[in-house]
């Protein structure tokens, strides 16, 4: 069984969900090589987090990101972490929601998700970066 790693960064990317597959597989090529395994994608950010969901129409990001931000608004006067902006705290609670990482089934070179399945970055930062991925592969 072979791992492989491999350690980017995504484009900068509005506040809001977003698909990233093709970033993936524009900065991870050897996923091509796999026949069989596990892909594990790791975000080094703690205000955006990654899900796997829809991905045909584009409406359900644009509900995402509307639900998220009624769920967990931003300047409630509770909040102590305020110093990086209204938005930050709110991230940090968002991205704590969603999680980190997902892990999908990797064959023949593709991921293997579902006919309407994507892998989304969640961004909720009004300015943010660029956020460094890390993709591990464990397969043959």
């Amino acid at each position: 069984m072979k791992t492989l790693q491999h350690t980017f960064q995504l484009k900068p990317y509005l506040r809001g969900f977003h698909l990233i597959e093709r970033e993936i597989d524009q900065n991870m090529p050897e996923l091509k090589n796999i026949e069989a395994g596990i892909v594990h994608i790791f975000i080094h950010h703690t205000s955006a987090g990654l899900t796997l969901n829809e991905n045909a129409d584009p409406t359900v990001r644009g509900d995402f990101e509307r639900h998220f931000n009624k769920m967990v608004p931003e300047n409630m006067d509770y909040y102590q972490h305020t110093i990086e902006g209204s938005d930050d705290m709110p991230a940090h609670i968002k991205a704590s929601l969603l999680g980190s990482s997902v892990s999908l089934p990797l064959s023949n070179g593709k991921l293997l998700t579902g006919t309407w399945q994507g892998v989304y970055l969640c961004e909720h930062r009004n300015h943010a970066g660029g956020r460094k991925i890390t993709i591990t592969v464990m397969g043959d």
